[in-house]
C-alpha cells in the first residue's frame, strides 16, 4: 500500500454553500457535493481537526486523511428541519448524503463557529446537533475579530467569550481547535492556542490559517500547530485556481505532492526510510521505517 504517514494532509476550507456563490469562497450545492464524491472515490477519510492535529488518525490501510473545516457557522452549512435532522441542500445534510453511499467516508467534520450561530436554526439547536453526532465544534472568535488588531487582553477576552458561548448552547463540548479569522495570527502568536479572560480558560491543539497548501503531518518536524495551513475548496477554473482545492488534490494524486496514506496501525507510524528525517523527535517511539 506504500504507506506514506509523514505525507501530506489536505485540511479544505469551506464557507457558504449556496446556490449563487457571492464570493471565491462560496460554493454551490453541487460543486460542493462534487468535491466530497471525488474524495471519497480516491480515498479520502475525513477525520476532525482535533483529530489531526493531536495526531489520533486512525483510519483503514491504504486510505489518506482529509479534514473538512467550516468557518463562520452560516445558516447554509446546517440548518434543522422539523424532525430535528440536516436539510438536504444544507453542507450538513450533502456530507450525510455522501457518506451512505461511500460507508468508509465518515461524516465528521470541523465547525469554527462565531457569537449566535447558525441563524437559521438557533445556537442551542445547531450545536446540540453537532455535539451529538460526533462533528467538532471549533473557535472563530465571538465577533470574527481581527486578533491581529487586539492588545494580548483583547484577543484572549474574544476567544474566551466565545468558548464560553460554545459550551453554554452545547454543554459538555471540547474547544480543542481555533480558526484564524481572516487566517491572521495574533500578536504573539501562541495566544490563540492558550489563555484566559473573565474567569474563562482555552487551550487549543490546533490554529488553522486561512492558507493556499496541504498540511504537513501532524508527527512531521514541519508541523507547527499555531499555524496549520489550509486550501480554499475551489474549482479547477475558478479565481486564484492554483492555490485551490481541485488543483492541490490533482497534484496530490499524481504524486507531485506526496500525500499522507495510512498503514491501519493508529499505534505506528509508518514511512520509506528516505523520510526518517522528517519525522518529529515527539513521535519516534512509534516510528516504522521500511
Amino acid at each position: 500500500m506504500k504507506a506514506n504517514e509523514l505525507a501530506s494532509v489536505p485540511v479544505l476550507m469551506y464557507h457558504q454553500v449556496i446556490k449563487n456563490p457571492g464570493s471565491v469562497y462560496d460554493r454551490t450545492p453541487k460543486d460542493f457535493r462534487a468535491e466530497l464524491e471525488r474524495l471519497a472515490r480516491e480515498g479520502y477519510v475525513p477525520v476532525t481537526a482535533a483529530e489531526y492535529s493531536t495526531g489520533k488518525l486512525d483510519i483503514p490501510a491504504g486510505t489518506h486523511p482529509v479534514v473538512l473545516t467550516f468557518d463562520d457557522s452560516t445558516a447554509s452549512q446546517l440548518k434543522l428541519g422539523s424532525d430535528g435532522e440536516p436539510v438536504d441542500d444544507c453542507a450538513v445534510g450533502i456530507l450525510l448524503d455522501v457518506a451512505k453511499k461511500h460507508p468508509e467516508f465518515r461524516p465528521v467534520a470541523t465547525f469554527f463557529v462565531n457569537g449566535e450561530p447558525f441563524s437559521g436554526t438557533g445556537g442551542d439547536k445547531a450545536l446540540g446537533w453537532l455535539h451529538k453526532n460526533g462533528f467538532e465544534i471549533g473557535n472563530h472568535t465571538l465577533n470574527h475579530a481581527k486578533l491581529s488588531g487586539l492588545p494580548a487582553a483583547g484577543v484572549q477576552r474574544e476567544i474566551s467569550a466565545n468558548q464560553k458561548a460554545i459550551t453554554a448552547h452545547a454543554p459538555g463540548t471540547k474547544v480543542v481547535s481555533m480558526g484564524l479569522p481572516f487566517g491572521i495570527q495574533p500578536d504573539p502568536a501562541g495566544l490563540a492556542l492558550s489563555g484566559s479572560s473573565a474567569g474563562v480558560s482555552y487551550k487549543h491543539h490546533g490554529a488553522y490559517l486561512v492558507g493556499s497548501n496541504p498540511a504537513p503531518s501532524p508527527y512531521a518536524t514541519s508541523f507547527d500547530p499555531v499555524g496549520i495551513p489550509r486550501i480554499r475548496s475551489a474549482g479547477p477554473d475558478d479565481e486564484d485556481a492554483e492555490f485551490g482545492s481541485s488543483r492541490w488534490l490533482d497534484k496530490l494524486a499524481d504524486g507531485t505532492v506526496s500525500r499522507y496514506t495510512s498503514d491501519g496501525d493508529p499505534d505506528r507510524i509508518s514511512y520509506p526510510k528516505s523520510s526518517t528525517a522528517e519525522l518529529s523527535k515527539k513521535h519516534r517511539d512509534r516510528g516504522r521505517a521500511y
